[in-house]
């Protein structure tokens, strides 16, 4: 890689005039309530023993990809809003958008391989425990991680191949493929159509695997002959049909709506929404919920009084 820029300055949202402290306090609250909730998710599924099972298992391994995101973005966005913008090297621009991509393309793996859980739970219960166990369980985690990372890998080895000219200012609050690309004076072609590429492997095959498991899901459920049994069911998955509703609307927004369409403002408040509330709500989704979750918690308490 080679380049002209030692800096790029990230603009973030230079139209907020008298509401940054508040913009700022109300960033800072989420952050704090995204780390705390995520951590606490990580730590009841570690020392409860009604939480080891594979839906709690991803449902942790969703809490990493929230704290990986959320970690990688908010404090480069704190600086940026508290000062008006933020100085960031080329290096560390890349780096950015390498843990960004790495956390939202297993986040993507992650919430399919969810939706199959809950495709055995419901229509496949009596070899649940047989298909669903756990070397299986940690081999697909460990699948999903290693393919976010390759495929982010493969963005980062193609920008390496660029010449960086400028201009050295990105108009958003962090480091994005496109907005890193508009920085390059070389042909970037073959770069876009291969992100289109992967992203249609780690985005739409993933999407269509979470449809198909809901509707053999819905035609399970309908054939359950009492009330009490369907709401059972159903119940199992809609913290993971919310969630999915969630992460996928603000990406397909996002990076399927042609961007001409879209203001620049809206398409911040959109990235605002799936870098910085989603991670938020995932444990309060999952957690308020969930009895067994709401139980450990309850556990955990007795235990630290215990300690003291």
């Amino acid at each position: 890689m080679t380049s002209n820029i030692t800096s790029i300055f990230l603009l973030g949202f230079p139209n907020l005039q008298n509401f940054t402290f508040l913009f700022f306090s109300l960033l800072v609250l989420i952050f704090c309530g995204t780390i705390s909730g995520n951590l606490l998710i990580m730590v009841l599924y570690l020392v409860s023993k009604t939480l080891q099972s594979p839906m709690y298992f991803f449902i942790t391994q969703l809490s990493l990809c929230d704290l990986l995101l959320t970690t990688d973005i908010v404090p480069v966005l704190l600086h940026t809003v508290l000062y008006g913008g933020s100085s960031i090297t080329l290096i560390g621009c890349i780096i950015q958008f390498s843990f960004f991509g790495t956390s939202e393309c297993s986040e993507c793996l992650l919430l399919s391989v969810m939706s199959y859980d809950r495709y055995v739970a419901i229509c496949n219960p009596l070899r649940y425990h047989t298909i669903m166990n756990h070397m299986f369980c940690v081999t697909l985690v460990d699948i999903i991680w290693l393919v976010g990372f390759m495929v982010t890998l493969a963005d980062v080895f193609s920008m390496n191949r660029l010449y960086f000219c400028g201009p050295h200012i990105i108009d958003h609050f962090y480091c994005d493929l496109e907005p890193i690309l508009k920085l390059s004076c070389s042909d970037t072609s073959m770069i876009h159509i291969q992100s289109i590429s992967l992203g249609f492997l780690v985005t739409v095959v993933p999407f269509a695997i979470i449809l198909m498991s809901y509707v053999n899901i819905v035609m399970t459920i309908l054939k359950i002959p009492c009330d009490t049994g369907r709401h059972k069911a159903f119940s199992t998955c809609s913290s993971h049909l919310i969630v999915v509703s969630i992460f996928y609307g603000t990406l397909i927004t996002i990076y399927l709506f042609p961007t001409r369409g879209q203001s620049l403002a809206m398409s911040k408040v959109l990235s605002l929404m799936y870098t910085v509330v989603t991670p938020l709500l995932n444990p309060i989704i999952y957690t308020l919920r969930n009895k067994d979750f709401k139980d450990a918690f309850l556990k955990l308490q007795h235990i630290l009084k215990g300690v003291k």
